[in-house]
């Protein structure tokens, strides 16, 4: 008892201590802060509060001695006081310790807060990382226990399984032991359970329950709480004998085309298991276990027949799997991928004897029929439903396109009068259209020199002169981003719509009278660059896709109103990339020539005559096309 007050006692005096600690240092720094700049913390204060807000009286005391003070709005006290000669310094140090406050210092400002205690620093303590491996495809487990407790390791298991373990409370410190490597889950659990005197079981609903081994005593053996039962048979008409052996809670069964019906009797008569029959158990079976719980038993007994069992409380049902009392109905929900098309990939055995809905706005499937069928079922959609990985594409287009055009000559000829004086332009290209009376004006000036006389032109004579050379650079570069789950298509569509007039004349006979009806429709026509990617993603993260390249695009017009043609390039291709390289797509590319020319006989073909007496055209084009695509692998 004393030694209890003295601990107490020494709680108090660090507590006290701690306080005055904390109050000492905020007097320190007001002391300071005085002396520098707030010197008004140290002129004295003569006030008079009855009721008023905390904050009100702060703010009171900070006006008087020109003080820069913040309080927070969340403090809720009233103060009741007479000050009279005190300084500022020494009335915000007793606030701080009569309201639990304390002070923060930003420079000159002094910001009152509630005081908050710091937390306690609590003592992490380390946990053991389990070595606990599993392959979800194959359904291998490995597990290396080296006197861990068995709710660490059920943990574990669970975590990297799925599949739900429990033990019962008399376990809760069990410690095991065990070292098991590329086994199926049922056989790795037995095995630990051998190893650590223990003993597991199957739930209907697939969750292990571990449970101390309970000896069977054999009535027969004096003193030996753990004999062997002795064997006893089972026999049918022209059947060999079979034996039921107990041992520790589990059963070990071997018989040949033993009724069935005898099999139960037997087995629930050792174990002393109650059990109630919907309808007759008919059929031989023919077994050989060894250490098998009674659940395990009946399962396997009953597996390929028709016959299946439930338990309710202490007493297992037994009966056809059709019957009403054995048929359950479950919900069964996906958690990584959608209920769509899910009952297309089931088998069509694991659909046999159970009735099956899809139930979307759970993203899950409601099932009825026979336990162990649903258990089956179940089994086979955990395994499908599994992370889909999402791809990002990131896809880059450069286009660059290039152009020349030379267009030159001169035409002249007699034809209707151009109207107005000399027109077109000069600068940046020579476009000029002449008429007689600019001719004549023109010749006029040459006679003019004494010399020459060119005479002069018909009043409907003209002259046009042209002289253009065209130059363009186009870069197109887009980035677009799109993503797609794997096995999934991804389309990516870009381009351009023309449209032309479509002109429909139409003769209509009225009484012998033929009148034409004309109708026009613009239609339109399209020139695009489509992409289709459909990636499909490997297990070590190499990316192999299916790529089609579509690029359409435009020629010129045979006239104004009629469509313009169309060139289509494409072709189809199958890469393999590791997860976020890049690759290059090239090879589109497109180069057109054109030269045309009009002129007199023989002088056309002259070399420099031919530009002068004559239109001539020549154009080249230069189109090509690159295309980048990266694609990412994205794990949600």
């Amino acid at each position: 008892m004393k030694t209890r007050i003295i601990i107490l006692v020494l709680i108090a005096f660090c507590s006290v201590v701690k306080a005055q600690d904390r109050f000492a240092i905020l007097e320190q720094k007001l002391i300071e802060l005085g002396k520098t700049s707030a010197p008004g913390l140290n002129e004295k204060v003569d006030l008079s509060i009855n009721g008023a807000s905390i904050q009100e009286f702060i703010r009171a005391v900070g006006v008087s001695n020109n003080l820069n003070v913040n309080v927070d709005p969340t403090i809720d006290a009233k103060i009741v006081n007479n000050f009279s000669k005190v300084s500022a310094q020494e009335i915000f140090l007793f606030l701080c310790k009569n309201y639990n406050l304390d002070i923060n210092f930003v420079g000159p400002i002094m910001s009152f807060v509630k005081y908050t205690a710091p937390a306690t620093p609590v003592k992490t303590v380390s946990t053991k990382k389990l070595n606990v491996t599993y392959e979800p495809v194959a359904g291998l487990i490995s597990f290396d226990f080296q006197a861990d407790t068995l709710a660490a390791a059920a943990k574990e298991i669970t975590k990297q399984s799925g599949r739900n373990i429990i033990f019962s409370p008399e376990l809760l410190g069990k410690v095991v032991s065990g070292f098991v490597q590329n086994s199926t889950l049922n056989s790795a659990l037995e095995k630990l359970a051998f190893a650590n005197d223990m003993k597991v079981s199957v739930t209907p609903d697939n969750f292990y329950i571990f449970e101390k081994k309970v000896p069977v005593a054999d009535p027969n053996a004096k003193g030996n709480a753990s004999a062997v039962n002795p064997n006893f048979g089972l026999t049918a008409p022209g059947a060999k004998t079979g034996s039921v052996t107990v041992k520790d809670g589990l059963v070990a069964v071997d018989a040949q085309n033993i009724a069935i019906i005898d099999l139960v009797n037997a087995v629930s008569k050792e174990l002393g298991k109650e059990f109630f029959l919907f309808n007759e158990l008919k059929g031989n079976a023919t077994l050989k276990i060894n250490d098998a719980s009674y659940d395990d038993f009946l399962r396997l007994l009953f597996n390929g027949t028709e016959f299946t069992f439930k338990k309710e409380g202490e007493i297992y049902l037994f009966g056809d799997r059709n019957l009403e009392g054995l048929r359950q109905s479950k919900l069964i929900t996906l958690k990584n991928r959608t209920i769509d098309k899910v009952l297309d990939f089931i088998p069509a055995e694991l659909k046999k004897g159970v009735d099956i809905k899809t139930f979307a706005d759970l993203n899950g499937l409601i099932v009825s029929g026979s336990q162990p069928r649903i258990n089956e079922l179940e089994s086979f959609i955990r395994q499908i439903d599994l992370v889909v990985p999402l791809v990002h594409i990131e896809v880059i287009i450069a286009d660059v396109r290039k152009s020349n055009t030379i267009s030159t000559g001169i035409s002249a000829g007699i034809g209707a009068k151009p109207a107005g004086p000399t027109t077109g332009t000069i600068v940046p290209q020579v476009d000029l259209s002449l008429n007689a009376t600019s001719i004549n004006n023109l010749i006029s000036g040459i006679n003019g020199l004494g010399v020459i006389n060119l005479g002069s032109v018909t009043p409907n004579f003209y002259l046009t002169l042209k002289a253009l050379e065209e130059q363009g650079a186009l870069k197109i570069r887009s980035t677009p981003q799109i993503a797609t789950l794997n096995g999934h298509e991804a389309k990516l569509k870009v381009g351009s719509t023309v449209y032309y007039l479509e002109v429909q004349n139409n003769l209509i006979n009225n009484v012998g009278n033929t009148t034409v009806s004309q109708s026009q429709q613009y239609k339109s026509l399209d020139a695009d660059l489509s992409i289709t990617i459909n990636p499909q993603v490997s297990g070590d993260e190499q990316i192999t896709m299916s790529i089609g390249v579509t690029q359409s695009s435009f020629t010129e017009r045979i006239s104004e109103t009629a469509p313009p043609g169309k060139l289509n390039r494409d072709f189809q291709s199958l890469v393999r990339v590791k997860n976020g390289e890049m690759i290059m797509l090239g090879g589109l590319e497109e180069n057109s020539t054109s030269n045309s020319g009009r002129g007199l006989p023989l002088i056309s073909r002259v070399p420099v005559l031919k530009w002068i007496f004559g239109n001539r055209t020549r154009s080249k084009t230069e189109n090509k096309l690159t295309i980048f695509i990266k694609p990412t692998i994205i794990y949600s």
